[in-house]
């Protein structure tokens, strides 16, 4: 399936993150869905791969998995620096350790001890974060234009500052086009209504579930929707990081 975000998505510039309860979200999520992490040692083009088992932010400290392939515990052992890098849901996330690690055991396997990093770098490859909607959060849409002969209805399943996904009962596939603006999308969102036309990018039915998706951009969103849909989806990313530090 193809993403009907991709071309408008560019990779934003790069920040630098140093606050320690910013480090620690960001290394939670790395561990929480096991996303796997890239270990390289400088002047060496060799490149490992390992897990973020833990993060104890009391103790300043985390633990990495053992290396694969195993051959590069001896650059741990000697005491090179090496980089991390990780990517979550399209996010990069990297940094430097300097200090000589610490091999022990987490839950009796072998792991690399290591201070909790002062500062990390967080680049965010989409222009616009695309904020999910839990089951309990979906919002109810109601599309409506010239092109069609009557309203149809359905679900907002994600959101971004520059398009949505929505779900519609049945198969739509002949009744939207992609490439063509629908003049009227409305939306109930916890924020206020949100009424904009749209461009369709994307159509596609699912038999299995009988329902159709589509990928959508907002078309000529006014000043009073941008600040409504910046709203929610900030709103969300903030559930969303709540969520994960209960966790």
């Amino acid at each position: 399936m193809s993403n009907p975000f991709l071309d408008e998505d560019g990779p934003q510039p790069p920040k630098v993150l140093s606050a320690p309860l910013e480090i620690f979200t960001n290394l939670r999520l790395l561990q929480q869905h096991n996303d796997p992490l890239v270990i390289t040692f400088k002047d060496r083009n060799q490149r490992f791969q390992s897990f973020l088992v833990a993060a104890d932010r009391e103790r300043g400290v985390l633990a990495l998995d053992e290396l694969v392939p195993n051959d590069g515990e001896r650059f741990l052992k000697s005491g090179e620096a090496f980089r991390v890098e990780g990517f979550h849901d399209g996010v990069r996330i990297a940094w430097d350790c300097e200090d000589p690690i610490e091999i022990g055991e987490l839950e009796g396997a072998r792991c690399y001890w290591c201070h909790l990093p002062e500062k990390i770098i967080y680049h965010q490859r989409r222009s616009a974060f695309r904020a999910q909607l839990g089951k309990a959060q979906m919002v109810n849409i109601e599309l409506n234009g010239k092109r069609l002969s009557k309203p149809i209805k359905g679900q907002m399943l994600d959101i971004s500052a520059t398009g949505c996904r929505l779900r519609f009962p049945g198969d739509i596939t002949n009744t939207l086009q992609p490439g063509q603006v629908y003049e009227s999308l409305s939306a109930s969102l916890p924020v206020g209504n949100l009424s904009t036309s749209i461009e369709v990018r994307h159509v596609r039915f699912d038999e299995k579930v009988e329902m159709t998706f589509v990928g959508a951009r907002f078309h000529r969103l006014g000043g009073l929707e941008s600040r409504q849909v910046e709203r929610f989806v900030y709103q969300l990313q903030r559930e969303a990081r709540r969520t994960d530090k209960d966790d």
